[in-house]
């Protein structure tokens, strides 16, 4: 059961952070869901590490809620980022 909420949480966050973030990203339904499962992961680490100044792998949230889900939209956009620098530094 844990699998099905971290890839509809995935789904749903990085479908929500390619929409807000500008330009185009590419990918399918696979990259949206992996982007928003390592958005969850980056968000819910900074997350914590804001919130108690130590840093821990931690999720956005255990299951679907709405905070836990703005925490991986953000995770998601950083992600969105570091992936495009690293890529355009790929090609260039």
């Amino acid at each position: 059961m844990n699998l099905i909420v971290w890839v509809v949480l995935g789904l749903l966050a990085g479908a929500i952070a390619k929409a807000i973030y500008p330009g185009y990203q590419g990918g399918g339904i696979l990259s949206t869901m992996i982007l928003g499962i390592v958005g969850a992961f980056l968000g819910g680490s900074l997350f914590t590490l804001l919130r108690t100044g130590t840093l821990q792998l931690t999720a956005a949230g255990a299951g679907l809620s709405i905070p836990g889900l703005f925490v991986a939209v953000i995770g998601a956009i950083i992600a969105i980022y570091l992936w495009g620098l690293l890529s355009r530094r790929s090609n260039a």
